[in-house]
Formats: structure tokens, C-alpha cells, sequence
């Protein structure tokens, strides 16, 4: 029996394109101490052709390490945690919950670049958020909640404490928030005018 982390491959497909996005954003953070390694760029280029539907899933599991440990050959926080967005969302093809962990490392990355970290991760969390498609928001909502489901990244390990946690829970409020009536007129607008909490 498949995971509910996994998704279906229209889903992991859709999710894709977004965390391409996501962690493209934070792409030149690696770059500038490592401009000549080009596994993470090369590995998004693999994230949107997945997401287009260019190259087949089994084709992209097969290769979704490659980009991921590109972070092991630089030093910085920041580049570190831009690498492993990127691996993460070379995992989508294999599991579609990959897609969060490339959006927590993504601003998480964006933090550690930061002069205030805070405002960096908030900020990066609502453009995140602002940046999913009603079919993206959809397919992110059917996946289960951070620590609910044990086989896939969701379960016990590195997006379950710390920072990468409070990110993946505060992506996945957000998207049940969407799904529920707001409890009075403008509740949901009012919400969303002052940012995400952290």
C-alpha cells in the first residue's frame, strides 16, 4: 500500500512545478560559493521537466539524490540548506511531501542569508503560499500532517523538529484554513493582512 505522502503522479506533477519555484528562489545562495557546481541548477532544470511531464517518474527517482548532495560540498548554512531544498524537490517524482520539505529548506535558507531571520522566513512562507495555484493548494491539502504518517518525509526525521517543522506546519494551517468557511465576513483577509506568524 503506497504512502499518503506519495500523491498521485498528476499531483506529485503539479507539486512539482511549485517547489521548482520555491527553490529556485534561494538557487543563487549556493551559487555564489559554489558557482561551479551545477548539480542543484541541473536538478531543478529535472524538477520542471518532471512537472511537464518530459521525463517519466521512474526516470527521476533514479536521479533525485544527485542534487542533494551538492550540500555536502559547501560549507555556509545558508548554501547547505539551499542544496537540500533543491534535493527535496528532486524526491517529488518519488513522494509528493518532498514538495514541502524543498519549501522548508527554501526558507529556511532565505533565514540564515538573512539580516533578520525572522522576517526573511515570514516573508518567504507568504510568498510561498501566495504562489501555489488552487490545483497546487489542493493536491498539498490531501497530503497527510507533519508527523501524522511515518513512511515519507513527513514522518519522523529532519522536517519534524526546529525550524523546518514550524515552516511545514505553518504552510500546512494555511492551505486548511483556505479549505474551511472563514467564521465571519473578512476573518480570512484579516488573517492574511498581517503575515504569517512564525
Amino acid at each position: 500500500m503506497a504512502s499518503p505522502q506519495t500523491l498521485s503522479e498528476a499531483d506529485r506533477r503539479l507539486v512539482a512545478s511549485w517547489a521548482a519555484d520555491c527553490v529556485e528562489r534561494v538557487l543563487a545562495l549556493f551559487e555564489a560559493e559554489a558557482p561551479h557546481d551545477l548539480r542543484p541548477r541541473e536538478g531543478i532544470a529535472r524538477v520542471r521537466a518532471f512537472a511537464r511531464g518530459e521525463v517519466s517518474a521512474a526516470d527521476e527517482i533514479r536521479r533525485r539524490f544527485v542534487a542533494g548532495r551538492a550540500a555536502s560540498d559547501v560549507s555556509t548554512p545558508a548554501a547547505v540548506a539551499a542544496a537540500r531544498a533543491v534535493g527535496q524537490a528532486t524526491g517529488i517524482a518519488h513522494m509528493g511531501a518532498h514538495a514541502l520539505g524543498a519549501a522548508a529548506y527554501a526558507a529556511e535558507a532565505t533565514g540564515l542569508a538573512a539580516v533578520d531571520p525572522h522576517e526573511a522566513v515570514a516573508a518567504e512562507i507568504l510568498w510561498q503560499l501566495d504562489h501555489m495555484s488552487p490545483e497546487t493548494r489542493a493536491a498539498l491539502r490531501r497530503l497527510p500532517p507533519l508527523g501524522e504518517s511515518r513512511s515519507g518525509p513527513l514522518g519522523p526525521g529532519l522536517l519534524t523538529t526546529g525550524l523546518r517543522a514550524a515552516i511545514v506546519r505553518q504552510i500546512q494551517d494555511s492551505l486548511m484554513q483556505d479549505a474551511d468557511p472563514p467564521s465571519r465576513p473578512g476573518a480570512r483577509g484579516e488573517a492574511r493582512e498581517g503575515g504569517p506568524a512564525s
